[in-house]
């Protein structure tokens, strides 16, 4: 093996390798405390440079994020890798691709399920599960595509958690009438987005990407067309979640006259200023906060998006329309979503088809 001690002690690793086009190349890493550790830097070099699956699942997770950085949004890429480091990697890390069964799989997926946070008592939720499970199977799904991986041995090992809650938790119109009319509840930017995130149904990154130029009182209508996240100390505008996602959505006269009268008190607002210039984590302080001041059941941001959606359900609103307003890619999303919400759905169906049938 190539490698050599440097002037301060420290060892060097330089070789020449055939990369992906067939072309020899020479590279070289300084700074090993020990000849072994060296050593095997080129030999895990290696093993990625000819797609061997005897590379450890650490260097497949470089070589994956390597690929990712350049197809998804920042935003999204640092969610995949704050799950993958935290909650996948410790426990794969050092395993060879070739060495990691079905059974390997399910062993971290009873470590998942069993995981019990210590301060707070509480499990991860199915859905968080299922998040975690998904960006293994995805790994190991790019392992087969480009790197010889015969199988991924997540299919044999089986899903785990479930995709949607069982159960959502919803405000009623007097409960969030209650909420936003607490004395405790003083904070302008907190209050008026509270209200436009009950009434509208937005995703809170698409609330706090709004801009003055996004309202038109006159014509009653909100445009989405942007999210909006804090990422490690940077404001970062995106577009949205998905391309149907991009929409313009109608809002009631109430909604105008509380933005209007929000905008008379903000000094100097230019049409692309952001309306709300604050984090998601304001409101997520705020929600809790009223909530215990008011002995009321407090809810997570993304439930006033569930609440607007169930208040259009039990007023009739057709499905199609509710999956525009929210910005759903398909209706079959608003359907799966929201299914459960139609607790008299049947009875009604057959209430309308026993009144057409008895006339005569």
């Amino acid at each position: 093996m190539p490698v050599y001690k440097e002037e301060n002690g420290t060892w060097r690793a330089r070789f020449y390798y055939i990369d992906h086009t067939g072309k020899r190349r020479e590279t070289q890493k300084r700074g090993f405390k020990k000849k072994s550790e060296a050593q095997e830097y080129e030999r895990e070099f290696l093993r990625k440079a000819k797609y061997n699956i005897d590379m450890t699942f650490e260097s497949l997770v470089v070589l994956y994020f390597e690929d990712l950085s350049t197809r998804l949004k920042e935003n999204t890429l640092e969610t995949k890798k704050y799950l993958m480091e935290l909650k996948i990697a410790p426990f794969f890390n050092k395993l060879k691709l070739s060495e990691i069964t079905p059974n390997t799989i399910r062993a971290w997926q009873r470590k998942i399920l069993q995981y019990t946070n210590e301060k707070t008592g509480k499990k991860y939720s199915q859905t968080y599960i299922k998040t975690m499970n998904n960006q293994l199977v995805a790994i190991f799904n790019y392992a087969v595509r480009f790197y010889n991986l015969k199988e991924n041995p997540c299919h044999k090992a089986g899903s785990i958690g479930k995709k949607n809650a069982d159960e959502m938790n919803i405000w009623s119109i007097e409960e969030f009438k209650k909420f936003i009319s607490s004395e405790k509840l003083v904070n302008p930017i907190a209050k008026t987005g509270f209200q436009t995130l009950f009434w509208t149904g937005l995703r809170i990154g698409e609330l706090l990407a709004l801009t003055r130029e996004d309202i038109d009182l006159e014509k009653k209508t909100l445009r989405v067309n942007k999210s909006y996240q804090r990422l490690k100390g940077r404001d970062i505008i995106t577009t949205p979640k998905t391309p149907r996602s991009n929409r313009i959505i109608e809002i009631s006269d109430n909604l105008v006259n509380v933005l209007e009268n929000y905008f008379e008190k903000l000094y100097d607002l230019k049409k692309k200023d952001r309306i709300f210039p604050s984090t998601k984590h304001l409101f997520e302080h705020e929600i809790k906060r009223i909530a215990k001041a008011e002995n009321m059941e407090a809810i997570r941001l993304h439930d006033l998006r569930h609440s607007h959606a169930s208040l259009l359900i039990h007023l009739g609103v057709n499905p199609v329309l509710i999956s525009k307003r929210l910005g759903h890619e398909k209706v079959e999303t608003t359907l799966n979503t929201y299914s459960h919400i139609y607790p008299n759905a049947n009875i009604s169906m057959m209430n309308l088809l026993n009144d057409v049938s008895a006339k005569k």
